[in-house]
């Protein structure tokens, strides 16, 4: 039997990176190589939960991860999978369009759990809010994968608390995480706490409360995006800003100082946030992904100066 679905304080390996490109060609041995080398250096990273989605990379992302399921016999036992549905793409003439109807999750489930080669996820997420979602059909959902033994728990992204209110009202199982565009560089999530009330808070949409709802409920957050892109870490970018470069420059003289390497840096900053944050890496780069290893021990190091001299010097400006 698999761990409980969700504890805090955890990375998370995010597989959206994996199965080769976003087209509709077939992925090959080689980015099954590929999937197994990053499933490798998670767990020597210390993970065991993995991210997934119905529509990365087409499924393929899934399909390779099957495979690596398939190909390591006892790994399933020694994991816990997590995948999301609601977001349909290139069907019925649209680019993208949202779908929670009762139908949708059940085919989308039930497609997922025969490219991932495995009976039952841990925990089932509803990738974004639908307008058109009835919490009653998505609780007669859940309710049926859950009573078939493919869903064992059920968890939200990109949702606001009052969203996730109106959905736990009909569901009879408790919304276990919620998870979020959080990191040094989006940071829409922090300014909102600081920013009430004051001028600067309209360049913000992040919905205030969100975070403190999850808190409140025990709903663990997690954090998707968490590395930048790369973007204190040495990935290449387009036009960085002053305040992009200062903030990398400190990134490293902090992981030099404390002997260690920038992406722990950077996911420790996001775990020393009383919130229980649980950063989700999605690089497919073993190197990168061994690279964060060292997260939960910078979170308890890291101090409040410099927990906050990272958050200043990445928003370019004091805070008020």
């Amino acid at each position: 039997m698999s761990a409980s679905p969700q504890s805090s304080q955890e990375l998370i390996y995010g597989c959206m990176g994996l199965g080769g490109s976003w087209s509709a060609e077939p992925y090959s041995s080689a980015q099954v190589d590929e999937a197994a080398a990053a499933v490798g250096a998670a767990l020597e990273a210390g993970i065991t939960l993995f991210d997934h989605a119905d529509i990365y990379r087409n499924g393929k992302a899934e399909a390779v991860f099957g495979e690596v399921l398939a190909q390591t016999p006892g790994l399933r036992e020694r994991i816990r999978l997590q995948t999301k549905c609601g977001i349909r793409l290139n069907e019925q003439g649209l680019g993208t369009y949202y779908d929670l109807s009762r139908g949708a999750i059940l085919e989308r489930v039930n497609e997922s759990l025969a490219r991932l080669r495995t009976d039952y996820v841990d925990v089932l997420m509803l990738h974004r809010p639908d307008p058109l979602m009835d919490p009653a059909e998505v609780a007669s959902a859940v309710g049926q994968l859950m009573a078939e033994g493919k869903v064992r728990a059920v968890g939200v992204s990109n949702m606001s608390g009052p969203q996730i209110e109106m959905l736990q009202d009909r569901l009879e199982t408790p919304v276990v995480a919620n998870q979020l565009e959080m990191s040094l560089l989006a940071r829409a999530w922090l300014e909102s706490t600081v920013l009430v009330n004051h001028a600067d808070g309209t360049d913000f949409s992040f919905p205030h409360g969100t975070v403190e709802h999850c808190v409140r409920k025990g709903i663990t957050v997690q954090a998707y995006g968490a590395l930048a892109r790369g973007l204190y870490t040495g990935a290449p970018a387009a036009m960085p800003t002053a305040a992009d470069s200062a903030t990398a420059a400190l990134v490293a003289a902090l992981a030099a100082e404390q002997g260690t390497t920038g992406e722990s840096i950077l996911l420790g900053w996001l775990m020393k946030h009383p919130a229980g944050i649980a950063p989700v890496i999605g690089t497919a780069n073993p190197g990168r992904i061994r690279a964060c290893a060292g997260a939960a021990a910078v979170a308890a190091a890291m101090t409040r100066a410099q927990w906050y001299r990272l958050w200043i010097t990445a928003r370019g400006s004091d805070i008020p």
